[in-house]
């Protein structure tokens, strides 16, 4: 889950190498925590936050199909 989330956000921002994706384990489930360059934050946020929803909505698929709760969290 890593891996793929972290190979969509590198393909969309300036600074792929600035992209940090770290997936943490709580109490009511997969948290994966994405940090990005600040100046990358406005195109993964996307125009009144399309993009991150729709990140956070594919995520919430892909972890329903292995029966569990991730939750996509955007750190600055």
């Amino acid at each position: 889950m890593e891996e793929f989330i972290a190979y969509i956000i590198k393909n969309m921002v300036n600074a792929p190498e600035k992209v940090d994706v770290k997936t943490v384990e709580g109490e009511n489930g997969l948290l994966v925590e994405v940090r990005v360059d600040p100046q990358d934050v406005g195109k993964v946020v996307g125009r009144k936050g399309n993009v991150i929803r729709s990140l956070r909505t594919l995520t919430m698929t892909i972890g329903a199909r292995l029966g569990r709760r991730i939750h996509l969290e955007l750190i600055q």
